[in-house]
């Protein structure tokens, strides 16, 4: 199954961008995390905690009424590469579908060049909020 488009074009500004401005574009991102709307907010236990994660970094999806994936993310202004890769996510699986989500490659940061310009540690984080996402969406897909 094919990458959602929007994801794509984040992976291809991503992948253009010499390595110098990858952490900038990476912080450009963090402000792009839409606040939690109003059912959420204030609501710690409708959202899930990324325990793999340094910082504190919480998550859930819904669908719409078009069962259609809506990411909404928790994570502090302070953490800016782990916030703006929760603003990669958001710019680029809002509106996609549950299959199209789950077919999301893993390690599909690599291909963005995040590995030349960020830590290891960081990148498990990465992976481990991929994952947990992946997993928040499965309980949604229609049977």
């Amino acid at each position: 199954m094919p990458m959602p488009s929007p994801l794509r074009a984040v992976i291809e500004d991503f992948a253009a961008a010499p390595i110098e401005l990858k952490i900038d574009l990476l912080v450009e991102y963090a402000g792009k995390v839409p606040p939690l709307p109003a059912h959420l907010a204030g609501q710690p236990d409708a959202l899930e905690q990324v325990e793999e994660c340094q910082t504190p970094f919480f998550l859930t999806t819904e669908l719409d009424g078009q069962d259609r994936v809506r990411v909404w993310f928790d994570c502090p202004p302070e953490a800016p590469t782990t916030r703006g890769f929760a603003g990669v996510l958001s710019e680029g699986l809002n509106g996609a579908t549950v299959e199209e989500v789950l077919a999301v490659p893993a390690d599909f940061h690599h291909e963005m060049g995040l590995g030349a310009a960020i830590s290891p540690l960081r990148l498990r984080g990465m992976d481990a909020i991929l994952a947990r996402l992946k997993g928040n969406v499965a309980t949604h897909r229609p049977s």
